[in-house]
């Protein structure tokens, strides 16, 4: 498969750090704000639905797929069932057809594509997709097949996915290394564990023995509770991983991609200006309502805590309902 010189050299680090989609989180605002604090090897857009963009709702979907050209290497992560549109979908992003739509200037353009067969959500699962597709071998691979035609070998392709459905089903695995994918990101829980249960990170071993047994260059990404890349190293090369997926430990420390993370000593005007930034650049960015203020809730959590009056900091903050009440608080604070 080609590939860029930039998707080339990301192939050749070891281990990847990257920060895990994560739906109404990992929007191209929380990403620039990691990337200039801390920067992850690789980012993930929120996921997207391939039927809704070849649909007149296209314009609705975009904002999920929007970024700025300094963001770090981006990977666009789709979901979906209809082959087709998966097809059409990994075209326009390996000829630059959705980055010109996006607004980015030549040149800049997604690092790859993803393909979401692990979401455990209700709602996906009951319409045959994501995770439901672990029971789906055909569709998948008629997925996987039309999303390769649609590249062309221009851009790398990936999976994420988890180890089975009900129960830990590692044909589900080695079904996908058959595929020879470029990249397979493995969450170490099936489905119905959803998160509920620790992840199962000698599965994610195993997977990456599969691999080696196979004689395949694609390289195998463990995710599921890593902490911080210190955390991330250890299992990387505990299991002889090429790269590890961090999530929820972002909402913990901002800078968790940092080898050694100012986090816990940061003052509290620090903490308050990196809150700050991210309201400005929200309001920046998403202009006209695209996305809900209370959107920022979310990412209060993360910078208002660990200092005295943090509590009630945050109380007043989570019940402005805009962007300029925010930033009046913050400035008082």
């Amino acid at each position: 498969m080609q590939r860029t010189e930039q998707n080339l050299a990301l192939t050749q680090a070891r281990p990847l750090f990257i920060l895990a989609p994560m739906d109404d989180v990992t929007d191209t605002v929380f990403r620039q704000i990691v990337h200039s604090s801390s920067p992850a090897d690789l980012y993930f857009t929120e996921f997207v639905n391939v039927d809704g963009l070849q649909s007149p709702g296209r314009p609705k979907l975009l904002k999920k797929l929007r970024f700025a050209a300094s963001e770090g290497p981006l990977i666009a992560q789709l979901w979906g069932i209809k082959p087709e549109n998966f097809r059409k979908t990994a075209q326009e992003i390996a000829d630059g057809t959705l980055a010109r739509e996006l607004g980015l200037p030549d040149g800049v353009n997604f690092a790859g594509v993803d393909l979401n067969m692990g979401c455990p959500a209700k709602s996906e699962v009951a319409n045959g997709a994501c995770s439901a597709l672990i029971l789906n071998r055909p569709l998948a691979d008629e997925i996987i097949n039309a999303t390769k035609t649609g590249l062309a070998g221009q851009l790398p392709l990936s999976v994420k996915t988890r180890v089975g459905f009900h129960d830990v089903d590692m044909t589900w695995i080695d079904f996908l290394l058959d595929h020879q994918l470029d990249m397979l990101t493995i969450h170490g829980r099936t489905r119905k564990q959803m998160s509920k249960v620790p992840a199962d990170w000698d599965l994610i071993g195993a997977a990456r023995e599969m691999r080696d047994d196979k004689q395949l260059d694609t390289l195998i990404i463990g995710n599921g509770d890593v902490r911080d890349r210190a955390h991330g190293k250890e299992l990387a090369v505990r299991y002889g991983l090429d790269g590890v997926m961090i999530g929820r430990g972002v909402f913990q420390d901002p800078h968790v991609f940092a080898v050694t993370s100012p986090w816990r000593e940061q003052p509290r005007e620090e903490r308050i200006e990196l809150y700050r930034r991210h309201v400005k650049l929200f309001a920046d960015t998403w202009q006209d309502r695209e996305r809900p203020i209370h959107t920022l809730n979310k990412f209060c959590k993360i910078y208002i805590n660990g200092f005295d009056g943090a509590k009630e900091l945050r109380e007043c903050l989570m019940v402005a309902n805009s962007a300029d009440e925010l930033l009046a608080i913050l400035q008082k604070a």
